[in-house]
């Protein structure tokens, strides 16, 4: 085959054959396809799109472009995803939670696709952070503390590691079919039980549009179950940051908040309601009971600590974890520019302000500055008076803390009091 006459497909609106498609994942895989090649590859599908049926080929393609993990655990082996959002550090907070419940997590994450920041950034973070241990590590790990957070290695699902980076620098990071399939071929390589999503909707989501969300939901769910994975989703709000701080080490300092009972609010909220859902596809009962016990108890962060220390972290980080994440040189209030009240957010423009502080990537050689970001966020509805913080800006140098505090002022309405929306809108089976 030629991968040209694949792209020329496309380019004219006719669907590869599912060998073609399997063709071109081994491809990616093993170099026979090139970057430019990828890249037109990945507009086409962007633009002209897939059936149900080429997008459970191209799914399983890449799924069986490497390795499928295979498990011998007296428990289920269950994972999350979310299509990404801002202030979404949920992994960190549920993977524990859920070891504690008594299933296994092999957690395979991403790094920060386009205006949302990536897992595996938020825990490179933290000193010494191993996210690419050798797989009989990685399978000591899971099997002792119940959960791991990973990267992807080289021969999981290699072609959506190559297309995962070429999606990120040529504007294609929206397509449906791309990121179904770039989603479930990792966590079908992962040789999973049960998994749910996490799919968003809102400003900081790569869906804006619940209509959009809906059908990613509808199209992730299907192929999932396709592919003999049990599989639900909950559509969930990001019409504002889920956690009130954006940015790598901002998050991880939340999460940790969360796990050890100083915080409460949408973080937790979100964990407990895809944990338990997760737990009931796993035939377990009683799932948010035992995932809020798990972190009343403290049982959730001293799972976290002994995976970070497994995978190469500090010993006492849950003891003291603040002393061990990187703090940013600047620090700089955003004052609010009159009294009012907070109506909206444009979340991807205070995605995209962290990026621009060094805290994501523009292209995919870029390096990431994990101290950088923004705390303290307001949330929608809250009052504020004028000179009140909106937020705090961390950055490196002062001219960008003051270009992002412009950012943050463009990105944040004041107005009439907006309308309640919940946290989860819809379950998708």
């Amino acid at each position: 085959m030629d991968a040209r006459s694949i792209i020329a497909e496309l380019r004219r609106g006719e669907e590869p054959a599912p060998r073609e498609l399997a063709w071109f994942a081994q491809g990616l895989a093993d170099g026979t396809v090139s970057g430019a090649q990828a890249g037109a590859f990945a507009m086409g599908v962007c633009l002209r799109g897939l059936s149900e049926a080429g997008r459970v080929a191209l799914t399983l393609a890449m799924r069986d472009s490497g390795r499928v993990l295979d498990w011998q655990m007296d428990g289920p082996v269950v994972d999350k995803h979310s299509t990404g959002g801002v202030g979404d550090c949920v992994s960190l907070v549920l993977a524990p939670a859920l070891a504690a419940c008594g299933v296994y997590v092999p957690m395979i994450s991403g790094r920060g696709l386009g205006h949302t920041g990536g897992t595996l950034d938020k825990l490179e973070a933290i000193p010494g952070y191993m996210v690419a241990p050798d797989e009989a590590l990685f399978r000591h790990i899971v099997g002792d503390v119940g959960c791991a957070i990973v990267g992807a290695s080289a021969d999981i699902a290699p072609a959506d590691k190559r297309l995962y980076a070429i999606r990120d620098v040529t504007g294609t990071v929206e397509s449906l079919d791309l990121i179904t399939a770039s989603i479930l071929s990792k966590k079908l390589a992962a040789g999973l039980q049960a998994l749910v999503l996490d799919v968003k909707t809102g400003s900081g989501a790569f869906m804006k549009s619940r209509e959009e969300s809906r059908a990613l939901a509808q199209a992730l769910v299907s192929t999932a179950n396709a592919a003999g994975c049990p599989t639900t989703a909950l559509l969930t709000d990001m019409t504002q940051p889920l956690a009130p701080s954006l940015g790598n080490a901002l998050e991880v300092d939340e999460s940790m908040r969360v796990l050890t009972g100083q915080a409460k609010g949408p973080l937790l909220e979100l964990s407990i309601a895809l944990g338990a859902e997760l737990l009931t596809t796993a035939g377990i009962a009683d799932g948010e009971a035992k995932l809020r016990q798990a972190i009343a108890s403290g049982e959730a962060a001293e799972r976290f600590g002994r995976m970070v220390y497994a995978l190469g972290g500090p010993l006492a980080f849950v003891d003291d974890w603040r002393r061990f994440l990187p703090e940013a040189t600047v620090i700089l209030e955003v004052p609010a520019p009159e009294d009012g009240v907070v109506a909206a957010f444009d979340g991807e423009a205070l995605g995209l302000a962290v990026v621009d502080l060094g805290g994501g990537r523009r292209v995919e050689t870029d390096s990431v500055n994990p101290s950088v970001g923004l705390s303290e966020v307001v949330r929608l509805g809250a009052k504020v008076s004028r000179g009140q913080p909106l937020c705090r800006v961390h950055a490196a140098r002062e001219e960008q803390a003051a270009a992002a505090a412009q950012a943050v002022l463009a990105a944040i309405t004041l107005g009439d009091a907006p309308k309640e929306v919940p946290l989860v809108l819809e379950r998708v089976t």
